[in-house]
């Protein structure tokens, strides 16, 4: 029986799709590879990323084909469908939709370089263009 959907991913989901974001279409021991070095995080034996990965699948989180003895994963979620609504429920339940208040926690959290809120500065007014073209 298929596990229910979450509307979210869980933090070691978007570990691995981050990974899979990032790299494309990988095995459990590529993922795994990837994931180790290019993370802080802790390793994991190959047996917790495959069912980690194979509950993904499940959840519809994952697409896969059989390759040889293995399985190719790639997501079946693309990152910006997926962060934005990560993004929207965190901007309803924690900021009771207060875009105002969730930047000025943002900026406060993240430290941006000055390269970063140069780009936030190009952001916002590519927003104020796309509205009052509206």
């Amino acid at each position: 029986m298929p596990r229910p959907r979450h509307e979210h991913p869980t933090p070691a989901e978007l570990e691995v799709l981050h990974v899979l974001w990032t790299h494309g279409a990988m095995t459990v021991r590529q993922v795994m590879e990837k994931r180790e070095s290019e993370s802080n995080a802790a390793n994991r034996a190959y047996t917790t990323v495959m069912s980690l990965m194979n509950v993904m699948h499940e959840k519809g989180l994952l697409d896969r084909k059989p390759e040889g003895r293995a399985f190719i994963y790639e997501p079946s979620v693309a990152r910006e469908a997926t962060l934005r609504g990560m993004l929207g429920d965190l901007l309803n339940r924690a900021f009771a939709g207060s875009a105002t208040l969730l930047v000025s926690q943002l900026l406060d959290q993240a430290t941006p370089t000055t390269d970063e809120l140069a780009e936030i500065r190009k952001a916002i007014k590519s927003y104020e263009r796309e509205r009052e073209g509206d």
